[in-house]
């Protein structure tokens, strides 16, 4: 390897690790001195043979009155917690282009400040545009602070879906996170303690093969792979509990009042030592006290149901057990 490269390489591991101390401890002016640092060492070289999501975009050119392209090349769930800068963007550009992942493509329709959505696909993208960011990067670009964060919700929206309920408290829940980070999920069993709870309907929002984990009688399935159907059934719940996953930035994007579950060494964005997030007004956050240690969560999260449920008027509706649907025709 070329000694330059050497040294870019240098300056992009040790800006790297800076970056994420500072904004763990939620010092983003730290981290965007980082982040200037690899951009200055990025400069000119290019970075398209790389992964799409290891790829840098913005070259640190000002968005102001020119035609703005941003690039959603992470997860789903980085790209709902990351388009509410989209208003702040048309606020000083000429034009904004979203290059989405085409599920999301319906409800952030419902997002201010874009003129154009495009399906993201692999090739060249079509939009017509001056300088292009990637939807991470925009924090940066405004330079946030935790007191400033644009975190005025819900900036997503959908209608309520006509969900079944019967006067118990409606709470939704995710328990298995994409397989790449296995400590995000809490297995099965451990979640035994919020069965059952007097005044609490569980519905399942979890996908997937995870979901055949849970027995009859368990809870309503009601999650859907279409992900504005989700944003829709979760604004009729009263409360979502899921663990670091896509569903969690829906509800916080929705307004919705959600529970995150957080393990020990958790990703940056929840930061250190906070019960809620700057991100998501409506959001609490449920972490480990040790590494591996699921149970004290789970045990908080029912003893927080039971108190929410015994502040509620007592319902007169049945139990009822597991249906495969809990959406029912208007």
């Amino acid at each position: 390897m070329p000694g330059a490269d050497v040294e870019r390489v240098e300056i992009e591991e040790r800006a790297g690790a800076a970056w994420f101390r500072a904004m763990r401890r939620g010092d983003f002016a730290a981290a965007w001195r980082a982040s200037d640092a690899v951009l200055r060492a990025h400069a000119g070289v290019p970075c398209w043979n790389r992964p799409r999501h290891e790829q840098w975009v913005w070259d640190g050119t000002p968005l102001d009155g020119r035609r703005v392209l941003v690039r959603c090349y992470h997860g789903l769930g980085d790209t709902l917690q990351f388009i509410r800068y989209a208003p702040l963007v048309k606020a000083i550009a000429a034009g904004v282009a979203v290059w989405t992942q085409p599920q999301l493509i319906p409800l952030l329709r419902t997002v201010g400040g874009i003129d154009h959505l495009l399906p993201l696909h692999d090739g060249e993208c079509e939009a017509e545009y001056d300088v292009d960011v990637e939807v991470m990067e925009l924090a940066h670009v405004f330079r946030s602070t935790v007191d400033d964060l644009p975190n005025r919700v819900p900036y997503l929206h959908a209608d309520p879906a006509p969900l079944a309920k019967d006067g118990r408290l409606a709470v939704g829940l995710v328990w298995r996170a994409g397989d790449w980070d296995e400590r995000r999920s809490v297995p099965f069993p451990l979640l035994a303690p919020l069965a059952g709870i007097p005044g609490v309907a569980l519905h399942l929002l979890q996908r997937g093969d995870a979901l055949a984990e849970a027995p009859d009688g368990f809870g309503v399935v009601s999650g859907s792979d279409d992900v504005t159907e989700c944003a829709r059934v979760m604004r009729a719940l009263d409360l979502v509990v899921t663990v670091d996953s896509m569903p969690a930035h829906l509800a916080g994007a929705l307004g919705v009042p959600v529970w995150t579950l957080l393990h020990a060494d958790c990703d940056w964005r929840w930061m250190d030592a906070r019960d809620g997030s700057p991100w998501y007004p409506t959001m609490r956050l449920f972490r480990q006290p040790r590494a591996g240690e699921w149970e004290p969560v789970i045990a908080r999260v029912a003893d927080r149901l039971r108190a929410m449920a015994a502040r509620r008027q007592p319902s007169r509706g049945g139990r009822g057990g597991r249906r495969r649907s809990a959406i029912v025709s208007p």
